[in-house]
């Protein structure tokens, strides 16, 4: 009767966002628990062991939203807004060259 339509699995949105999340909760968790515990070894004090703990979180922010960028290419939220607009195929590059002072 009623047919269900699966997305492939490039196109599946919701699919990418809960491996992001997934990989964003658990690498931010691994990263800061390995920051406390380098903290707990080599500081002594508190503020320089909550220092290793932020750079751990910062760490895994930082891969997983890597990771999430190389999944999720063509989502939305990653995308670079390009600053310049594209040139023409048939318009050849043109190079400044400096111009030289004679003195």
């Amino acid at each position: 009767m009623g047919e269900s339509k699966q997305l492939p699995p490039e196109y599946d949105l919701g699919a990418k966002w809960d491996a992001c999340l997934d990989a964003g909760i658990r690498r931010v968790v691994y990263s800061s628990l390995a920051g406390a515990f380098g903290g707990l070894v080599f500081f002594r004090s508190p503020v320089t062991r909550w220092a290793a703990v932020a750079f751990g979180a910062g760490v895994g922010i930082g891969t997983a939203y890597k990771e999430c960028s190389y999944k999720c290419g063509d989502c939305p939220m990653f995308r670079v807004p390009s600053t310049k607009p594209p040139r023409p195929a048939s318009e050849p590059l043109q190079v400044e060259h400096g111009q030289e002072s004679e003195g």
